[in-house]
């Protein structure tokens, strides 16, 4: 029964490419038109097919976990699915889920003080260790800036703080908020770059103590003050505002919670830059698998769902960057890594964390060149005239700089 209802969701579904399966009685069936990309997948037992026909995403990613879903080359294998993943050709019942899933998703994400603070500790009080591996040297993990193509990570996520600095437009001595500060990167650049005062909070104790240590070996502890501390009860009043990758973490149900926030604590003549995974498409459900494995309580909002809390606080929107295939880039970057460090990931964590963790950032890296996940760059004030009024600051026209020559 499960084999012909996923050959009859695999007929539905594949159409560009080629996907060759062998199903768990050793028979092989080939779906698609026959062309590149070519992928192969082995499923080892029966029960793995009917998780797959009844939550294809949370099934693939389980038994590629759990070793009942097998391939060579799951970055392929990913991009073919990715190419092809269309939620209308999904069985009713698949679509049903997704869509309850979709309309449920605000029940799901009442992150309050205590669940938000579980649900970081779930990810990022892993351990510093496992990070290490893979990240840069000043552990940015977000999405890094590639100015130009041949940059190394390093270089990149640099660049992507020397770019979100030059957007806040700090001056030396100005008070900054760094919501969801990390391992404390970007907020040692902010002040030992820009000459910013700066807060930094987090909820996650791992990241607060090396991020401590990181200030003080930087010599900035007079500059840099980090707080274990959810951004709800902040009452200090700040000049500038900056949260990278922590918008992701709020839930759609608190959008318009953040923004007040944001909007409370922003100073008059202030410039807030809010960092985001975001969608160039309708609003849609998280993924099942990701939730409960790597971000619960996360969602990756699409503009359309940032607009109205955003008017809602009355917040003035300068300027919204869109940063298309810097993460995917990034992505690779990390996956590259983690895989020439898999011998001490494997003295940490089991075969399974391993598989989990490669599904993770494979997944991840074909989102965002196969879907249409992206990032947002979003700059807020609460006046008109605080933010120039073209982007020449940051990128200089030809005019200009020809008019500056002279």
């Amino acid at each position: 029964m499960w084999e012909t209802l996923f050959h009859r969701m695999a007929m539905r579904l594949l159409k560009t490419g080629t996907l060759r399966i062998t199903y768990p009685d050793g028979n092989t069936k080939t779906y698609g038109d026959g062309q590149a990309p070519h992928a192969d997948m082995k499923v080892t037992q029966t029960a793995a097919l009917k998780a797959l026909c009844l939550n294809p995403e949370m099934g693939f990613g389980e038994g590629y976990m759990d070793g009942t879903v097998l391939t060579d080359d799951l970055l392929g294998l990913m991009q073919l699915l990715q190419r092809n993943y269309k939620t209308e050709s999904l069985p009713g019942f698949a679509r049903f889920a997704y869509w309850m899933r979709f309309l449920l998703r605000n029940f799901a994400m009442k992150n309050n003080a205590r669940s938000s603070k579980n649900n970081v500790a779930h990810h990022y009080d892993i351990s510093d260790d496992l990070y290490r591996l893979f990240l840069d040297e000043d552990m940015q993990y977000s999405c890094a800036y590639f100015a130009r193509p041949e940059m190394s990570l390093e270089e990149a996520q640099a660049a992507k703080k020397a770019h979100i600095g030059q957007k806040l437009r700090i001056e030396p001595g100005m008070r900054v908020l760094d919501i969801g500060c990390g391992w404390g990167g970007l907020s040692i650049t902010l002040a030992r770059d820009f000459g910013a005062r700066v807060v930094g909070v987090t909820l996650s104790e791992n990241q607060l103590a090396t991020a401590k240590r990181r200030v003080q070996d930087a010599g900035l502890s007079d500059r840099v003050e980090l707080r274990l501390q959810d951004y709800r009860t902040i009452t200090d009043p700040f000049d500038r505002i900056v949260s990278v990758g922590m918008l992701e973490h709020v839930g759609s149900p608190h959008f318009s919670e953040y923004f007040a926030k944001v909007a409370e604590l922003l100073g008059p003549d202030g410039i807030a830059l809010i960092h985001t995974i975001g969608r160039s498409s309708p609003p849609a459900p998280q993924s099942p698998w990701l939730n409960k494995y790597i971000f619960p309580g996360g969602y990756v909002p699409s503009l359309s769902e940032l607009a109205v809390p955003i008017e809602d606080s009355w917040l003035m929107l300068d300027d919204i960057e869109i940063l298309r295939l810097h993460y995917a880039l990034t992505l690779r970057e990390w996956l590259k890594r983690f895989e020439a460090q898999l011998p001490a990931v494997r003295t940490m964590h089991d075969e399974r964390f391993v598989r989990m963790w490669r599904f993770y950032l494979i997944a991840s890296i074909m989102t965002f060149e196969e879907q249409k996940l992206t990032v947002f760059q979003v700059q807020l004030s609460h006046k008109n005239n605080v933010v120039p009024i073209t982007r020449d600051y940051l990128y200089p026209s030809p005019l200009a700089q020809q008019q500056a020559a002279e």
